[in-house]
């Protein structure tokens, strides 16, 4: 047995989001964001849309809230997880779970698709070639490699909240990688999902599984009602839409 629900909410917006965003549009070649991927925070915009994710938790019924929170170790995660938290109706101790970061970009990392093709036109042939699911940078990860570590920490979840409804907050890549798990998503269905829906900052997903055992049943993907409820607008930050081996 194990987890009866699971619930996904990215990140608010960060600043390097902005700045990619930015970047991309100009069609420049780097991505001006100097920080180390760990350590960008929110913008003021993601506290507010994080903000906004506390309200929605806070009216869940009780059969319906957490009892458990898992989080990515990286910064505008851990800000998104303490102040969804404040204020809530029973304490939400927060597990800090490195497999739960963001995919690793390795060489490519800071570098727009403009950029990629201009520095490192190999790579990008490779990757036009290979994938998103199994191309991975040097230095970096594939998705499938994402993937695997994901595995791990939803067995580890079901073993020790068998029963449980679990909060995860974390990254897009992510997300989309429990759906491609849980609801056992070929390669293609899970590119088809990442190509036709980007998943908005501060979004909340759901996966429901009464037994505790056996498949997940997708509840809803990517709401952000209580995004459009509060004054923080709805964003959305992307990475490469093209994700089919070619």
């Amino acid at each position: 047995m194990g987890a009866v629900s699971l619930s996904l909410v990215r990140h608010g917006e960060s600043t390097a989001n902005i700045a990619a965003t930015t970047a991309e549009a100009a069609r420049a070649e780097v991505i001006d964001a100097p920080l180390r991927d760990a350590d960008v925070p929110l913008s003021q915009v993601g506290a507010a849309q994080a903000l906004a994710v506390g309200d929605w938790l806070r009216g869940l019924p009780d059969d319906q809230f957490p009892t458990a929170l898992w989080c990515s170790p990286y910064l505008r995660a851990a800000d998104t997880a303490r102040l969804v938290c404040e204020g809530q109706r029973a304490p939400l101790p927060v597990r800090v779970d490195e497999r739960l970061r963001d995919r690793e970009l390795g060489i490519l990392d800071a570098l727009t698709t403009v950029g990629v093709e201009a520095r490192l036109p190999m790579e990008a042939a490779r990757r036009r070639r290979l994938g998103k699911f199994y191309y991975r940078p040097p230095g970096g990860e594939s998705w499938a490699d994402v993937a695997l570590r994901l595995r791990f920490v939803l067995a580890d979840i079901d073993r020790e909240h068998d029963g449980g409804r679990v909060l995860l907050i974390t990254h897009d890549a992510v997300i989309t990688l429990a759906r491609y798990i849980c609801e056992n998503l070929s390669e293609a269905q899970v590119l088809e999902l990442a190509r036709a829906t980007p998943l908005l900052n501060a979004s909340v997903s759901r996966l429901l599984r009464p037994s505790g055992a056996g498949a997940w049943q997708l509840d809803y993907y990517n709401r952000v009602e209580h995004i459009q409820r509060s004054e923080a607008p709805v964003t959305v930050h992307t990475g490469d839409r093209d994700v089919f081996p070619r």
